[in-house]
Parts: C-alpha cells; sequence; structure tokens
C-alpha cells in the first residue's frame, strides 16, 4: 500500500498561496480545506481560488468540502481543476448520487466522516469510492490536537476495506504530525493530511518527506499492510 501526504493549505499563509503550493512540491496533493461558516463555524476559500491553484502547481488538488449542499457545490469543484473531491456524509442528500457525478466528471470520490460519525451505517456504499476520510480532530479548525479515540474507527474502516476486497485509499486529517502519524499508519491509514506539521517547520519539503519515511515504516510493519 502506497503512503500519501497531503499538506494542507489551511496552515499555509493564504497571502502566499502558489509559493506556499510549489513549497511542497515533493507532496502526492494538495489537501485544500473548504468551509462554508455554515456547516463549520468558519469561512475559507472557494471555487476561484481551486481555479488559480491548479493552474498555479502541477501537485493534485484534493479538496475537502466541510459545506452544506455539496450536492449541489462539490461538481463545481472538479470543474475547477480539483482531482479529488470529499464530501461529508453528514452534509450529502444523496451520496451515492453525488460520488458517481464526481467519478463522471473525472476526479476522485471521497467521503468524509466527523469524529462521532460511525463507519458501520456507510458500509454498502464503500464501492461507491475512491477514499474515505475518517476526521481525527472536529472539523471547522486547523491545528487542533490529535483525538486518539479515533483509532479504533480508523482500524474498523480498514476491515471493512479488506472484507469487501477494495482499493479504498483511507485518509485521516487533524492533528496528523511526527508524534501521531505512526499510530494512524499502524491502524490503517495510508493517506495523511498535516496542517502545521508540514507548514509550520522550518522546511516544509523535508518535512513532507519525513512524515512519509515515518508512515511507510510503520504500515511496513502493520498487521494490516503485512496481509494485503
Amino acid at each position: 500500500m502506497a503512503v500519501q501526504i497531503n499538506p494542507s493549505i489551511l496552515s499555509a499563509d493564504f497571502a502566499r498561496l502558489a509559493e506556499e503550493a510549489k513549497a511542497v512540491e515533493g507532496a502526492d496533493w494538495l489537501h485544500v480545506d473548504v468551509m462554508d461558516n455554515h456547516f463549520v463555524p468558519n469561512l475559507t476559500l472557494g471555487v476561484p481560488i481551486v481555479e488559480s491553484l491548479a493552474r498555479a502547481t502541477d501537485t493534485p488538488l484534493d479538496c475537502h468540502l466541510m459545506i452544506e449542499d455539496p450536492d449541489r457545490w462539490a461538481p463545481q469543484y472538479v470543474e475547477a481543476g480539483a482531482g479529488s473531491v470529499t464530501f461529508h456524509a453528514e452534509a450529502a442528500a444523496a451520496p451515492v448520487r453525488l460520488a458517481r457525478e464526481i467519478r463522471a466528471k473525472g476526479a476522485r470520490a471521497s467521503m468524509a466522516l466527523k469524529p462521532a460519525t460511525p463507519i458501520e451505517p456507510f458500509e454498502d456504499l464503500l464501492p461507491e469510492l475512491d477514499m474515505l476520510l475518517i476526521m481525527t480532530v472536529e472539523p471547522g479548525f486547523g491545528g487542533q490536537s490529535f483525538l486518539d479515540i479515533m483509532l479504533p474507527k480508523i482500524r474498523r474502516t480498514r476491515e471493512l476495506i479488506g472484507k469487501h476486497g477494495l482499493e479504498l485509499w483511507l485518509q485521516v486529517d487533524g492533528g496528523v504530525s511526527a508524534s501521531t502519524i505512526e499510530r494512524c499508519a499502524e491502524a490503517g491509514a495510508d493517506v495523511f493530511v498535516a496542517g502545521s506539521a508540514v507548514y509550520g517547520a522550518e522546511d516544509p519539503a523535508e518535512a513532507v518527506r519525513s512524515l512519509r519515511t515515518q508512515a511507510q515504516a510503520k504500515t511496513a510493519s502493520s498487521a494490516w499492510a503485512c496481509g494485503h
């Protein structure tokens, strides 16, 4: 299983987004947090910024929509240049239809779960997705502390992915750092969103490389990966 590191521009300098994107060009994806001040208590950026970022970097964009009515808005982010679009299970009215529309437009379809949302009710939807995002903090703000109580949920999700024989990426977002990434990898995550751990470092590109090395080493010795 390939480990992927996705720096979150929520922790970048918004006045220098093009430069900040170039500073992590060794990353697998650039994670773009879209917040609407309704689904979450914060307001960030939208379609025009995603369009600009897509022109400014060769790193593919991973858009995480923390917004109401993603059924209406998510397809616009694919058209804006996102290579992966994540909608929240708690906000989508028709998640299967939305996932299929995202895929039909040419992007990877992903669904996110807030910390209190269990994975089990969505087991039958997993084949419709390319990635599942387990939030390891409450969505809405960067810089929060990692919630250890999410580790069992990550494990259960990885078990369900294995049960159905799916090539589904399992992403974690929130408090991912040098001190937490190995626990996430051992539990079954293979895509890691890191904000302040990357952009708060003196050398963001080196931070990406270091996090990837840690996650790869732990994944290689983890039971879930060894049996894959």
